[in-house]
């Protein structure tokens, strides 16, 4: 690392890469990039270039001497590389759009990462992933991976569980983006702003709020009780809580618990929007295609606004002030996917979970926070289990382990609509599941 760093990001096509350049940008003096290398796969070629060379712009426009590298060719990206970030969907939007739409038919949530989406998100993803882990140990062995791939606990708990790959971080922007919301809230800047994280990802809650280490959180959870301030997330409109059930909770939600303490309201709206507007892959769908003509533009050399529309605002800052907390062992506090290794009580050690993390060279080293409040824990501890079974069934291509993952999470009414959902969604997603087929063929 001595003469600059290498970084491979897979699924550089994506339409996120300009927020991940822009971070590298901006924090150049303390993080020096010699390479970036985009990876794509042949469908995503394209976009790759596209992306790509808006990265090349926004880079020579910064003036900094760093080289971007184009490939479809993973080891090639791969090799000697000293940060792995992944942003890959498999399967791209189409399957996204199958993920929101199957589920509704059986008035069950369609979202990307919870309920059956999420399974079968994890499905396709896991092995995917396990395969770019044993590139790495060939090829980057001491590489660290940060990944942003949802199902981002899931994949990270594949990642610990089925691989030799332990330098690994799963990361997500729904804490950062919880924290700028609740700065904002308070009219604060963000860098006053701490909050204990701690449970897992798209399942985290802020068991308490610091401005400059005081602890703010009952002012936080009283302005909480206002309908318009609920939720932090592009992606996900706030419903607004009832006032006595926060305040009761008393911890801080993220905005994906709409899913589980307003399962009924969520499917409600899902099921209008989609007859309306589509689901949120077919709006990101939109979304996208007006980024990507963006992008081509000659003269466009920064990240364009509309980028936050996405969903995916503050993920180079999240991102890039990982990487660089780890190469310059800051020793900061961030909250991130990682082994739990006795943080959260009641959750196998072994397992991934979110929580806030002192940031060293060594990776996280999670911040015990003990026993979660008795209103919460019953809850994480049921997404765990979905997690874990979901991860073995995913590595297996075991049918019966997919039926028991999908029927323990709490967003399938029985086993009996679990079966038929995973019957309809296997089918329709065929040809991302060799797993579970080739199998039944042999």
């Amino acid at each position: 690392m001595t003469n600059g760093i290498k970084i491979a990001t897979i699924g550089g096509g994506s339409s996120y890469t300009p927020e991940l350049v822009e971070g590298f940008i901006k924090r150049y003096e303390e993080l020096p990039i010699r390479e970036l290398w985009l990876v794509d796969i042949e469908a995503g070629k394209e976009k790759l270039e596209i992306v790509g060379n808006l990265a090349k712009r926004m880079i020579e426009k910064a003036g900094l001497p760093i080289e971007v590298h184009l490939t479809l060719d993973r080891r090639e990206a791969l090799k000697d590389a000293d940060f792995v970030t992944t942003q890959f969907r498999v399967g791209l939007l189409d399957a996204r759009a199958k993920d929101e739409r199957i589920p509704l038919k059986y008035g069950v949530l369609g979202q990307e990462t919870n309920g059956p989406g999420g399974l079968f998100k994890g499905l396709r993803t896991i092995p995917v992933i396990l395969d770019i882990c044993k590139d790495i140990e060939e090829l980057c062995p001491n590489a660290w991976l940060i990944n942003f791939t949802n199902p981002a606990g899931m994949v990270t708990e594949a990642v610990l569980r089925y691989s030799n790959i332990k330098k690994v971080v799963g990361l997500c922007n729904v804490p950062i983006g919880m924290e700028m919301g609740i700065a904002k809230l308070l009219d604060v800047d963000h860098s006053r702003v701490r909050i204990d994280f701690a449970g897992l990802n798209h399942m985290v809650y802020g068991l308490d709020v610091y401005v400059d280490g005081e602890s703010v959180k009952d002012k936080v959870i009283n302005l909480l009780t206002d309908p318009n301030n609920s939720s932090f997330v592009k992606n996900i409109e706030g419903l607004g809580w009832e006032p006595e059930f926060i305040k009761a909770l008393n911890v801080l939600t993220c905005p994906y618990h709409m899913y589980y303490y307003k399962t009924s309201e969520m499917i409600a709206k899902d099921q209008k929007n989609s007859k309306n507007e589509g689901t949120r892959a077919e709006v990101v769908q939109a979304l996208e295609k007006e980024l990507f003509e963006l992008y081509k533009d000659p003269n466009l050399a920064i990240k364009p606004p509309q980028l936050e529309k996405r969903g995916g605002a503050y993920y180079s800052d999240a991102a890039v002030r990982l990487i660089n907390s780890i190469y310059n062992d800051k020793r900061d506090i961030q909250p991130v996917n990682t082994i739990n290794n006795g943080a959260i009580a009641g959750i196998p050690n072994d397992s991934a979970v979110e929580v806030s993390s002192i940031i060293t060279k060594d990776g996280p080293k999670p911040i015990v926070m003990g026993e979660l409040p008795v209103a919460v824990r019953g809850l994480v501890q049921q997404i765990k289990s979905f997690e874990r079974v979901a991860a073995e069934a995913a590595v297996t291509g075991d049918y019966d382990k997919a039926i028991l993952a999908l029927t323990i999470n709490p967003l399938s009414p029985s086993d009996t609509v679990a079966k038929e959902i995973v019957d309809e969604m296997l089918e329709a997603h065929k040809e991302h599941l060799p797993q579970f087929f080739n199998k039944v063929e042999a």
